[in-house]
């Protein structure tokens, strides 16, 4: 059995918010996906994802803003990983 492993950056913190940004990783080597490759998320939501047969193993600690930094740009908080085996 080999992983894939799919990163997605989702609007809230929730599974079920949109889909704004994403990754993913073929340890299969059936495909070699690369960034930019597609315009479209391969799912909606998180959510989708879990539907399809993805496990989820890791979601981002949720950090509140350090006062004043409310508007700064950062790193993308609402981060997911999913993975399937192959």
């Amino acid at each position: 059995m080999k992983q894939q492993v799919l990163v997605m950056y989702l609007n809230t913190s929730g599974l079920d918010s949109e889909v704004l940004a994403w990754s993913f990783y073929d340890g299969t080597g059936k495909s070699d996906p690369t960034t930019g490759d597609s315009d479209l998320p391969p799912y909606d939501s998180g959510v989708e994802a879990l539907r399809d047969g993805w496990r989820l193993f890791q979601a981002s600690q949720l950090i509140p803003p350090y006062p004043g930094h409310e508007y700064d740009t950062s790193f993308l908080k609402h981060e997911f990983w999913f993975e399937k085996l192959e």
